[in-house]
């Protein structure tokens, strides 16, 4: 390795902005320490063991869908079930990576786990922030978003059924969270057709189905979204064959 290639590397390695990230992460944080903790309690009054809550936490680390596992895995459902319904919950993930591609990391490692880690809440953060400001942050901001996860569920499992007790309905708090960031990235992009797509499409599934609602909603949302690029994109080339 010649010694321009080595400062490159080392440019690469030190080009991460970890304290930016870690401001960037607080506002997540607020959210997913009450959701967190919540899944935490909730865990252990469903009788899932201590480890098995953290785990979940580290390798599934999607909050909507550890939540569903909850009942699932006190029913004792087969893995294949759980998986099924999991892979369903989390299908809009798939489309969160499309806009961020050239801001992932070149590092293989790096790069796979910023996909795993592309959670609503990380996705919503890396949408607000300049573009010149992505790559620098989407490996701390994935980094310190789980870490509050995974400590939040641990406080909470450590709790036990006490606080679920107390303060009924603690799984609510992962719907108010998502709540404050969509209206945070909507007060950073003021653009109303993602509004508009989620409301009509979660009102169209509720007339078909109560079971598969959220599955039914994002695939119409998909079919919206498509729907509009492919309506833009004609528009764009009827207007430059008019030049």
């Amino acid at each position: 390795m010649t010694t321009h290639s080595k400062e490159l590397h080392q440019q690469h390695e030190t080009s991460y902005d970890w304290a930016a990230g870690f401001k960037k992460s607080l506002p997540v944080a607020m959210g997913y320490l009450p959701a967190g903790i919540a899944f935490g309690v909730l865990a252990q009054v469903a009788g899932i063991p201590v480890w098995a809550t953290i785990m979940l936490s580290i390798v599934l680390y999607a909050g909507a869908a550890q939540y569903a596992c909850l009942p699932m895995l006190s029913a004792g459902l087969p893995i294949g079930s759980i998986a099924t319904n999991i892979a369903a919950i989390n299908l809009r993930h798939v489309f969160y990576g499309m806009p961020l591609l050239q801001y992932l990391p070149e590092h293989k490692l790096a790069k796979t786990y910023c996909l795993f880690a592309l959670t609503d809440e990380t996705f919503s953060v890396m949408t607000s922030l300049p573009n010149e400001s992505r790559q620098a942050l989407i490996l701390p901001l994935s980094l310190f978003n789980q870490s509050w996860w995974v400590l939040a569920s641990t406080v909470g499992v450590m709790i036990g059924s006490t606080l679920s007790d107390l303060v009924p309905h603690l799984d609510f708090a992962l719907v108010c969270l998502f709540a404050i960031l969509a209206y945070e990235q909507f007060q950073s992009i003021k653009r109303y057709f993602p509004i508009a797509i989620a409301v009509i499409s979660l009102a169209v599934a509720s007339l078909f189905t109560s079971n598969w609602l959220l599955l039914v909603a994002i695939t119409i949302c998909m079919l919206l979204i498509l729907a509009r690029g492919f309506w833009t994109q004609r528009n764009m080339t009827g207007a430059n064959n008019d030049q």
